[in-house]
C-alpha cells in the first residue's frame, strides 16, 4: 500500500510539472508557419507603406514570413471586421489605425467596437500628415487657400483618403477651426489621391506623409502645410498649418492588434519583437525616411489608448457632425 501511494504521488508530481509544458512548447513553436497581417487600406497608400516595411522587419525577427493582405474598404472597417472574426491564434495580425477608433462613431450600427473586441499588441508609428498640392494650384500657402475660401465658399475642392482617417478628419478640422467650407473630396484610398493630385484631377488635398513627401522633393507636388505641432526634418521648409490658423493640430498612428482572446505568450512575444526592432536604428532611420515616426508602447498601455482615443475622435466627430462619406 506505502509502494501503491509512493507511486501515485510521484506521478502526480510528474504530472504538475509537465502541466505547464504546452503553454510553453506554444510559446517557443510560434510561428511554425508564415503570419498574415491585414491591412485595411489599398496597396500604396500610407499605411500600406509603413505596414510592409514593418512586416519585413518582424518576419525576420520572428524567423517567419510576414504576409501583408490588403483588405480595403469602408475607411478601415472591412480589414478591422476580418481580424475580428479571425481564429485567435496568432497567424492572422492587423495593421490597426487611427481611423478604426474613429469609425467607431462615424458608422451608425458597427457589429463591432475595435478597442472591446481586438487584442492591443504594440504601437508601432506616428503618422505626420500634409496639405499637398499640384503646382497649377493658386494658392501657395495655407494662408492664401484659407482667404481664397473665404472669398468663394465652395470654389475649392480639397482630397482626403477613405472616411474616418486623421486626413479626413483634418479637411473637416480646417472648415470648423478656419472658419471655411471647402468641398470635402474623399478617395477610396491614399495612393488613388496622391495619382488625382499629379495628374491635376483634384489640385490640392491632404494626407499621409509618405505617400507625398517623395513628390513633394521632387517639385511634383507643393507641401502647403503639415498638420504636427512644429516642423517636420524631412520636410523644413513646410510651415505647419497652426502657424497659419493656431491651434491646429493632428496626426495618424498605427499599432498591431490581434482577435480577440489571443493567448498572452503569443501577444508578448510579438510585442518583444516589435519593440527589438523599434530599437534598431537602420529601422528607425527607414522609418524616418518615409516620414513617420516610432511610437512605443507596453501592450497594457495600447490597449487603454485603444479606449481613449475611441473616446476622444468620438467628441471630435459629434461635434463636427460628420458622417461617413
Amino acid at each position: 500500500m506505502k509502494l501503491r501511494r509512493r507511486d501515485f504521488l510521484r506521478a502526480a508530481a510528474a504530472a504538475a510539472a509537465l502541466a505547464p509544458a504546452p503553454r510553453l512548447a506554444r510559446a517557443q513553436a510560434y510561428p511554425a508557419h508564415p503570419v498574415r497581417l491585414l491591412v485595411g487600406f489599398p496597396a500604396g497608400g500610407q499605411v500600406d507603406i509603413i505596414a510592409r516595411v514593418t512586416a519585413q522587419w518582424l518576419g525576420d525577427r520572428l524567423g517567419q514570413s510576414i504576409v501583408v493582405e490588403n483588405k480595403p474598404g469602408a475607411g478601415g472597417n472591412l480589414g478591422a471586421q476580418a481580424i475580428i472574426s479571425a481564429p485567435p491564434d496568432g497567424y492572422t495580425l492587423f495593421f490597426g489605425a487611427s481611423s478604426n477608433v474613429v469609425n467607431t462613431t462615424l458608422f451608425a450600427n458597427l457589429p463591432y467596437d475595435f478597442a472591446r473586441d481586438t487584442t492591443a499588441i504594440a504601437t508601432v508609428n506616428r503618422i505626420p500628415l500634409v496639405m499637398e498640392a499640384n503646382p497649377a494650384f493658386a494658392s501657395k500657402t495655407v494662408a492664401e487657400l484659407i482667404a481664397a475660401a473665404k472669398t468663394s465658399p465652395g470654389a475649392i475642392n480639397m482630397g482626403s483618403p477613405s472616411a474616418g482617417t486623421p486626413p479626413y478628419l483634418c479637411v473637416d478640422l480646417l472648415n470648423m477651426m478656419a472658419g471655411i467650407s471647402v468641398v470635402h473630396v474623399p478617395y477610396f484610398g491614399e495612393n488613388q489621391m496622391v495619382t488625382d493630385l499629379l495628374g491635376g484631377q483634384v489640385l490640392v488635398g491632404i494626407g499621409g506623409i509618405s505617400s507625398g513627401i517623395g513628390h513633394i522633393k521632387a517639385g511634383k507636388l507643393r507641401g502647403l502645410g503639415v498638420t504636427t505641432a512644429e516642423r517636420l526634418p524631412q520636410l523644413p521648409d513646410v510651415p505647419t498649418i497652426g502657424e497659419t490658423d493656431p491651434g491646429f493640430e493632428s496626426s495618424g498612428w498605427n499599432g498591431i492588434v490581434a482577435p480577440k482572446n489571443t493567448p498572452k505568450d503569443i501577444v508578448d512575444k510579438i510585442a518583444g519583437a516589435v519593440h527589438a526592432i523599434q530599437g534598431d536604428q537602420t529601422f528607425k532611420d527607414r522609418l524616418f525616411e518615409l516620414g513617420v515616426t516610432i511610437l512605443t508602447m507596453q501592450t497594457a498601455d495600447f490597449s487603454k489608448f485603444l479606449v481613449s482615443e475611441t473616446e476622444k475622435w468620438g467628441k471630435v466627430v459629434k461635434f463636427a457632425g460628420l458622417k461617413p462619406q
